[in-house]
């Protein structure tokens, strides 16, 4: 099967690896023409992927055509701020119906979508065949090495679900199949939230029992969110749920994490995101989520607060502070 990924970043680099070790024909779409030759030429991507030798049957492209006619199956591994647009350049090419699976983990800003409507929104049901999201537990610096690795793919298309376990799973990447794709996207996009506070507590040096609070509140502010968005709660007790939020919220890899142990340090938030050099999509999708949470009414204290130290200026003791003498309520009602 020939599949082609959208994206030379750290995970559609490792994404491509696993598809061509599965005996697929991978061809990656990279932008940059110095990229798109050191994957071909040296097997390589320095920048995202320092470890990694990559297959040398993998072929990459910088023409956004090609790509699109090469693939019976598109992956899209982009940004989320660069989802729509990257979307209307695919529209240009697509001259028959495609299935299209995503890996992006975010929202967007302004209109609030899930990437999976962004996608429906720009390329019609003429050229779509399906959408699906993959997402889960997992760092492209370890897929790439070939670490076991199990994440979800979440489609309402039961042939897209079955055609994606065929595509990505192997003795290293085990592929599960999740219908509820509000909740996979919801809970892929609002850990991004609660790593960028996880990573501010371990700055701020306040301890294990902080964080592990921190990570047990959060999931339920996701879950609240999820379920008044038509996502099932029982999601966020699987890999697009507690799973994705504990890797993303503990881990040396995660970008939010690094982003918010940063500003913990005392950096500011411009200072962080350029000290990264890389997206660190909690800190859009923060924005994103309090708007959605005020129009919805509903109550997150924990994005109300990172919110207000990522774009107003709180002080983060006082968002410690105002977290830790909020509102008392009992320990399991999720939904108030």
């Amino acid at each position: 099967m020939k599949i082609s990924v959208i994206g030379s970043g750290s995970w559609g680099t490792a994404l491509a690896q696993a598809i061509t070790d599965n005996g697929h024909n991978a061809m990656i779409y990279a932008r940059s023409e110095t990229l798109r030759d050191e994957i071909n030429n040296d097997h390589t991507n320095k920048r995202y992927l320092k470890e990694a030798h990559l297959p040398e049957q993998l072929v990459a492209t910088s023409d956004l055509q090609e790509a699109v006619n090469f693939g019976e199956v598109l992956v899209i591994a982009v940004p989320t701020k660069a989802m729509r647009e990257v979307c209307n350049e695919i529209n240009k090419y697509l001259t028959e119906k495609k299935y299209i699976i995503h890996v992006s983990k975010g929202l967007e800003v302004n209109t609030n979508f899930r990437m999976s409507e962004v996608i429906k929104d720009v390329i019609g049901k003429e050229k779509l065949k399906g959408v699906g999201v993959l997402s889960g537990p997992s760092h492209a610096e370890e897929l790439v090495l070939r670490h076991p690795t199990v994440v979800a793919i979440a489609s309402e298309n039961d042939e897209l679900n079955d055609l994606a376990q065929k595509i990505f799973q192997n003795e290293y990447f085990r592929i599960y199949v999740n219908k509820d794709i509000i909740g996979v996207e919801i809970g892929g996009a609002l850990k991004n939230i609660i790593a960028v506070g996880c990573g501010i507590i371990d700055g701020l040096g306040l301890g294990d029992n902080a964080k592990a609070a921190f990570i047990t509140r959060g999931l339920i502010e996701i879950t609240r969110m999820g379920k008044k968005l038509g996502a099932s709660e029982l999601t966020f007790l699987g890999l697009g749920g507690i799973g994705d939020l504990v890797v993303t919220c503990t881990s040396i890899h995660s970008r939010n994490y690094n982003c918010g142990l940063l500003i913990g340090k005392g950096y500011s938030l411009e200072e962080a995101v350029k000290k990264l050099d890389m997206v660190a999509e909690g800190v859009r999708t923060t924005k994103v989520c309090h708007f959605l949470a005020k129009e919805n009414g509903i109550y997150m204290p924990i994005t109300e607060n990172i919110y207000r130290v990522l774009y107003e200026n709180l002080d983060i003791k006082d968002c410690v502070k105002n977290l830790m003498t909020g509102l008392a309520s009992e320990e399991l009602n999720f939904f108030e």
